[in-house]
């Protein structure tokens, strides 16, 4: 099988990264995330039907009524519908939302409806945050003593690359961002550092074994050598992750669509950018293998 020449290609995939991740910077930086009621705040109603409601016109209705970032999904059975508002609580909105409901004809009753506090979603979203750094924390970690430390460092800023790009899509074009999402993230961290851990496992055992010194052909054999493995893996998680964004429903797309987006980032940055930073990073064969002490004698062949 002719070989693919990844690290000859190394200058155009750290181009291709910089701007993504310069273009999801600024987005965070100026458009922010969207973030949903989990994080926000805001109007919760829960309404039972007689019969399984059909989620998009129940937010065609409450559109059309006035209403603004509806997020409507199913809450424990079909019938059971949840309805998010992110708006200030109102004691009468209850019975608004099911007027409204009612006027396409269905028997509609409503169950509860409470404010969700924007202290609450304030410490969800410090608290989220801290997840993510001490998980990102945790990896390098890991990494350093399973490996060694320039493998962390290449690990954990693959990691940030990945997580960067994901929230930059979601700020940009405004995705609404909500605890699903962020568990999503969390996902994509692990799968990715997956990848990553199979491809450097790979580049250690070549190091070792390897009479070639130049680096960059050892990364080469060692990726191509993970690679069948790599996109089969990938193929089969987008495959499923596919079918839940067509028919998983409102309450999963976005969860969905963040996996996605990051089993895709991931999986390029595990070829490309996690290998590359080796490079960049100037990792040697002696960084594997100690260089023999002087004045130690090699013991004596049998």
């Amino acid at each position: 099988m002719r070989q693919l020449d990844f690290m000859g290609k190394r200058r155009y995939a750290f181009i291709i990264s910089g701007i993504l991740l310069l273009i999801s910077i600024l987005t965070l930086l100026f458009q922010q995330l969207n973030l949903g009621l989990d994080f926000t705040g805001g109007t919760l109603v829960e309404v039972r039907y007689a019969s399984a409601p059909t989620l998009d016109t129940i937010r065609q209705l409450l559109e059309d009524a006035g209403f603004r970032d509806v997020s409507v999904q199913t809450f424990g059975t079909a019938n059971e519908i949840l309805v998010r508002l992110q708006q200030a609580f109102d004691p009468g909105v209850g019975n608004q939302v099911t007027d409204i409901l009612r006027q396409s004809g269905d028997s509609v009753n409503l169950v509860r409806a409470e404010f969700v506090g924007a202290q609450v979603g304030g410490q969800l979203r410090d608290q989220s945050g801290l997840g993510m750094l001490v998980a990102l924390g945790v990896v390098m970690l890991y990494v350093a003593f399973r490996f060694q430390y320039k493998f962390a460092l290449g690990a954990l800023l693959a990691l940030i690359h990945d997580v960067i790009i994901v929230l930059g899509v979601f700020s940009l074009f405004q995705i609404e961002f909500d605890l699903t999402v962020l568990a999503a993230i969390l996902a994509v961290i692990g799968y990715s550092l997956n990848d990553t851990i199979i491809v450097y496992d790979r580049i250690r055992e070549n190091i070792r074994k390897s009479r070639v010194d130049d680096m960059a052909v050892i990364f080469n054999d060692s990726i191509n050598q993970t690679l069948a493995r790599t996109l089969a893996t990938s193929g089969t998680t987008l495959l499923v992750l596919l079918a839940l964004l067509v028919l998983g429903g409102d309450m999963i797309h976005n969860f969905a669509l963040a996996l996605i987006i990051g089993v895709g980032i991931g999986t390029y940055s595990s070829i490309y950018v996690a290998s590359a930073l080796l490079l960049a990073i100037k990792l040697q064969r002696e960084d594997l293998i100690p260089a023999k002490k002087e004045g130690v004698e090699e013991e004596e062949l049998p």
